[in-house]
């Protein structure tokens, strides 16, 4: 091979910017092998020995150890090959810090003891199995109530079911560990549940699909509460909707109506089932619902106060 081809350990430095120090390491490792050695038993490098240090210097950024670059350098494993595995390596990565910031960043807006702490990181670290298996537990006591009208709860399990993608943003698994949290609340399950069992009765009554009470206050309620009504003066709203649960109930309105319809109302108003319905949203990317609760305390408000029914004021 002709001198002047090769570089001294020193030039190759000045060429890539390596220090002589870390090129002799690579030499030493098998990796940057010498072209030669002089009389004196100074290494000396060919020309392609720059570019194989710049190929290394990448490898080491994106990470890989020193064995794997040996390897690549020496040909004895294809690039592509390695690249998938890191590449694959890094997701999981990718994914593990994701789910760590999103735990901190909850910690921190809530101000959380280390106990809820450890809680959060849990939830957050839950395998699909054991998210699945979270919720279908918390629906299963949920909807399962053993009404006659429990066939009508098929659909609604469904738009209660949460469904995380598997490489969750971070404000997704905030919502995911926050959405967690009320389905294992034991309070949360037994309004949920009894929501569920009045709403069974309900839709068992004729065996034909109709709105249930909520749905019906929600359509009334909607214009009037946007125009900023006092529900004391809403005497045409309650009518309307009072007069609307009869019929599907198949009964008159009167006291023992207003009754139930307000039972169901107080019951369906917790605004924790806004909040869940809200981060069910986040988590499935659906478009964010219309919260319930104001509409119905609204009307809430206004059924207490017009609980006998038509005829009343002309019967006293």
């Amino acid at each position: 091979m002709n001198a002047d081809t090769l570089y001294s350990i020193g030039d190759l430095a000045r060429r890539t910017g390596l220090t002589v120090k870390t090129i002799r390491f690579y030499s030493d490792q098998g990796i940057v092998p010498p072209a030669d050695r002089t009389p004196a038993g100074y290494r000396r490098y060919g020309p392609e020995a720059a570019a194989r240090l710049d190929l290394v210097r990448t490898l080491r950024d994106l990470g890989l150890d020193l064995a794997t670059i040996r390897r690549i350098v020496n040909r004895e494993v294809p690039l592509a090959r390695v690249a998938a595995v890191h590449a694959e390596a890094l997701r999981a990565q990718i994914r593990t810090l994701r789910r760590r910031q999103a735990v901190l960043a909850a910690v921190a807006r809530r101000g959380s003891t280390p106990e809820e702490m450890e809680f959060m990181h849990e939830l957050a670290g839950l395998t699909q199995a054991e998210r699945h298996h979270l919720i279908t537990d918390f629906l299963d006591a949920v909807l399962t109530c053993g009404h006659p009208g429990t066939s009508a709860l098929a659909g609604i399990r469904v738009s209660l079911t949460p469904e995380p993608p598997d490489d969750p943003e971070p404000e997704l698994i905030e919502a995911w560990i926050e959405l967690a949290e009320l389905s294992r609340d034991p309070e949360f399950r037994a309004d949920m549940r009894r929501t569920a069992e009045l709403h069974a009765a309900d839709r068992a009554t004729g065996g034909v699909p109709r709105p249930d009470a909520a749905a019906l206050v929600r359509d009334a309620v909607g214009p009037v509460l946007a125009a900023g009504v006092d529900p004391a003066a809403a005497a045409a709203v309650v009518a309307e909707v009072c007069s609307r649960y009869a019929r599907e109930q198949a009964c008159d309105d009167g006291p023992e109506l207003r009754a139930r319809l307000l039972e169901r109302l107080e019951t369906v108003r917790d605004p924790r089932r806004d909040r869940y319905m809200e981060l069910l949203a986040t988590v499935n990317g659906w478009p964010a619902p219309v919260p319930l609760t104001p509409a119905l305390t609204w009307f809430v408000e206004a059924l207490r106060a017009r609980p006998y029914g038509p005829g009343a004021a002309a019967a006293l």
